[in-house]
């Protein structure tokens, strides 16, 4: 029984250890700057879960960065004046979109997915929080393999990535996000590819 506590207590171990190794890698790698932030693309795609990500992407819309931009996951009957208010002003409907269809960044994806097939687009900019940028690229790119995307991260000030070890709020997102990266991970093995047009 011992030995067997103790088999235990060290695969524990190792196993804590790996994860706490690829946590510091995750964190790594979130995006400190935008490394691509002049590039045009047919459109701008912003998953719902900040409102600085709105004000970024309209602001990105209205720069001529693309000629749409399509906001992903928007609670149903949820409206453009709903999402951005007074910010709406002087910005025609013609080149905003909503979706509905998408509660989690893997929903988000293929929700994008349909619309770009929908439109015949080909390249998009994704605007999304720095910390949350590894895993939507990794979903929206098993969704959309043969779409250009550029990554826009948001930079939240209440974000400290530099010194997230020292700050609880830093250190429990970024554990949740690498979580949450990881079980995408484990799931696409199981998950078909999609096909345009088909959110998977």
């Amino acid at each position: 029984m011992k030995i067997a506590f103790g088999i235990f207590g060290g695969v524990l171990f190792l196993l804590t250890i790996l994860w706490s190794v690829g946590l510091v890698w995750f964190v790594s790698v979130v995006p400190r700057t935008i490394n691509d932030p002049v590039s045009q693309t047919e459109a701008i795609v912003v998953p719902t879960g900040g409102y600085g990500r709105l004000l970024a992407g309209l602001e990105l819309l209205r720069a001529g960065q693309a000629d749409q931009l399509f906001i992903s996951g928007a609670y149903s009957g949820v409206t453009l004046l709903d999402l951005l208010g007074e910010n709406l002003e002087d910005q025609p409907d013609c080149c905003i979109e909503i979706g509905h269809n998408a509660e989690d960044t893997y929903q988000n994806a293929g929700e994008t997915s349909a619309w770009m097939a929908a439109h015949g687009f080909q390249s998009l900019r994704l605007v999304t929080g720095n910390y949350h940028m590894p895993r939507a690229i990794l979903e929206f790119r098993r969704a959309m393999p043969d779409v250009k995307l550029v990554e826009n991260p948001i930079f939240s000030q209440h974000v400290k990535v530099d010194d997230w070890w020292r700050y609880r709020g830093t250190a429990g997102l970024l554990a949740s996000e690498y979580v949450k990266y990881l079980l995408a991970l484990i799931r696409m093995p199981f998950t078909r590819a999609s096909f345009r047009g088909n959110p998977p």
